[in-house]
């Protein structure tokens, strides 16, 4: 290769090397194992440590966990479960609570024996936890006697001891952690994100308690979850913003080949299916054999239903699509040996579990809609509507299907499109009102910059079928300019601009406009939010002159802060602008559209909490009132004075 010893250095030999033992791995790449070092890996440790407990209350022997989150944002969490076990580990020669939190592979439910099913393996969670941990502590209570230990970024302090007597009949796990500094961009926890979580667990594993607190304040924030109805009370919650068709919750529960299924569901007046797999309590978002198994016996059950009791014609065809149509449904089955497709648990692989769920929802819901005619012909009639309004939608979709941009299908009238064809580079502002968007079509750079006016408020997308989604006209200048296509034949592949930014007035309409927006993309084009595509620009709020000189100000605080700077006095001329129209091109360019300067917000979404955010956006943007005034009112109350509920 004629290449010199000068140019490259440095040495590949068998010394190069790493051999990374025990948990010297994880913290070298915890990525691997949590995730990531975000705040989302943050909140992971909790989960991991919280699961083991759950395990315990999926095997029986544990009904409580109290989780704390602690004045210097360590974390304790206690079960009365059976304790980590505390004899020795003839193999590794260490107490099996040692083994659990400091070697790597320490699976305590694989083979069977411990545990029927599990979400997590004991051990990978626990011992992942301790070495990303500044310290951790464990105490097991055990025959009368609290054992102890305590590690340092995995290290172990000392050995298992006996730290004090206790009852006998006191048993149970107390571990306490505090994330390590050196490896997480953040380590102050978020109480609303843990109680969404815990709230889903609880509704999980019927009977469970898990009682939140956070000590941080003066005052302690506190929540307990506890659900005797189990998923079918999760249902009720996530229907609460919405009118149910009718009163009773659908329940399927059985055993088939080892899978232990269970099913809930209740019709809305909504037009959204929502319906959430999980596995040994596990989320599936993207689902897998169960949600497959529920879909095709449900489609089944319906049709046939509907032929025998003459509410179809012989003919007539209803497609699963349809009769989902304002679903929401509870997924859950426990399975021993879970095979997920990727490394995430996104998915669920076992074939069994397709059987299994088809199998009893199919035996079930049979006899329920036997039992319930008024209830099958309800669902019957608003399945048959929804296909009437799919029909409609398909023909006024054909209007707006792209294969490509350049297929000679023109792009919308009012885009002004941007000229490089590599979507990488181009970005797409979809701005409110004509006046700013002619000030930013003046403003833009033409090589990668397209804008889209829109005009006035769009179509609120939950409250409205597909036949009147398709055939709105911004929402049709929408998805064309995007190319990927909607629902079905959405393909991310197609998409023209790699960055999708609303840009609105920084008003109350603003707002508005940018959150009807949310709630199409979410709705329709949800894979944009989870890819990082969609964006809100920040228009500045203020104008600050002085002695010829500009500054901009995006906030109060900011504003403040450059008075403090620039002295306050009679020479300042500050402009309040109330929206974008106000700005002339230049001062659009410097402040909101120049790559340099400008300041964007990325809109993201935790797959982890998908039906809290659905139930946000369908509280926010449903029919019904009360529900977006409790949800209003404690938020409002902190920030407002003097406000009239």
């Amino acid at each position: 290769m004629g290449a010199s010893g000068t140019e490259f250095d440095a040495e590949y030999g068998a010394d190069q090397i790493q051999i990374l033992e025990g948990l010297e791995a994880v913290r070298k790449r915890p990525g691997m194992y949590i995730g990531s070092t975000s705040v989302r890996g943050l909140h992971h440790l909790v989960y991991e440590i919280v699961d083991n407990a759950v395990d315990e209350a999926l095997a029986g022997y544990c009904d409580k966990i109290q989780v704390d989150i602690n004045k210097d944002n360590s974390i304790t969490v206690t079960d009365n479960g059976r304790g980590i076990p505390v004899g020795i580990n003839h193999k590794a020669g260490l107490p099996a609570v040692e083994v659990v939190f400091t070697i790597l592979h320490a699976g305590g439910k694989f083979g069977g024996g411990g545990y029927k099913v599990s979400g997590g393996l004991h051990g990978v969670g626990a011992s992942v936890v301790n070495a990303l941990s500044e310290w951790l502590e464990v105490e097991i209570a055990n025959e009368g006697k609290i054992y102890k230990q305590r590690y340092e970024r995995g290290k172990v302090c000392y050995k298992l001891r006996v730290d004090r007597e206790c009852e006998p009949e006191l048993r149970g796990t107390k571990v306490t952690f505090l994330p390590d500094k050196e490896i997480f961009e953040e380590t102050v926890f978020d109480y609303n994100t843990l109680k969404q979580r815990f709230r889903e667990m609880a509704f999980l594993t019927k009977g469970l308690k898990i009682h939140l607190r956070d000590l941080r304040e003066e005052e302690i924030h506190e929540h307990i979850f506890h659900y005797e109805g189990g998923i079918k009370e999760f249902v009720t919650y996530l229907n609460k913003s919405k009118t149910a068709l009718y009163e009773q919750i659908i329940y399927c529960e059985g055993m088939k080949d080892n899978v232990a299924v269970e099913v809930a569901m209740q019709h809305n007046d909504s037009y959204n299916e929502t319906t959430y797999g999980f596995v040994n309590n596990i989320t599936t978002p993207e689902g897998g054999t169960h949600i497959a198994g529920f879909r095709s016996a449900l489609t089944k059950v319906f049709n046939d239903y509907g032929k025998k009791n003459k509410l179809l014609k012989e003919n007539e065809q209803l497609s699963g699509e349809d009769i989902r149509e304002g679903l929401t449904a509870i997924v859950s089955v426990k399975i021993e040996d879970p095979q997920f497709e990727g490394q995430t648990k996104q998915k669920l692989g076992n074939s069994e579990a397709r059987g299994a769920v088809d199998n009893i929802v199919r035996t079930q819901l049979e006899i329920f809609l036997e039992q319930n005619p008024s209830v099958a012909k309800m669902i019957i009639e608003k399945s048959v509507m929804a296909q009437r309004a799919r029909e409609a939608a398909r023909k006024a979709r054909d209007l707006t299907r792209r294969k490509s941009a350049l297929e000679g299908m023109s792009l919308p009238g009012k885009l002004a499109d941007c000229s490089d064809k590599d979507p990488s580079k181009c970005e797409i502002y979809i701005v409110e009102g004509d006046s700013a968007g002619g000030s930013a079509k003046t403003a833009r750079d033409r090589a990668t910059q397209a804008i889209l006016p829109l005009r006035g408020k769009i179509l609120n997308v939950e409250k409205a079928r597909l036949d009147k989604i398709y055939g709105n006209a911004e929402i049709k200048a929408m998805i064309t300019a995007f190319g990927t296509g909607i629902h079905e034949d959405f393909d991310i592949s197609k998409l023209r601009y790699h960055k999708i930014i609303i840009m609105t007035d920084a008003d109350v309409d603003g707002a508005h406009i940018s959150t009807l927006l949310l709630t199409f993309l979410y709705r329709f084009m949800p894979d944009l939010i989870k890819e990082g595509y969609v964006y809100l620009a920040q228009p500045p709020l203020y104008k600050l002159e002085k002695n010829k000189k500009v500054w901009y100000a995006y906030s109060d605080d900011e504003l403040n802060q450059i008075l403090t700077e620039v002295g306050r006095d009679s020479n300042n001329k500050i402009q309040r602008y109330k929206g974008l129209g106000e700005m002339d091109a230049e001062q659009l360019w410097e402040t909101t559209m120049d790559p340099e300067r400008r300041i964007l917000l990325r809109v993201t979404m935790d797959e982890e909490t998908t039906s809290e955010v659905d139930l946000t956006f369908t509280t926010l943007m449903g029919d019904q009132v009360e529900p977006r005034r409790v949800f209003h009112s404690p938020r409002m109350t902190k920030k407002v004075k003097n406000l009239d509920i």
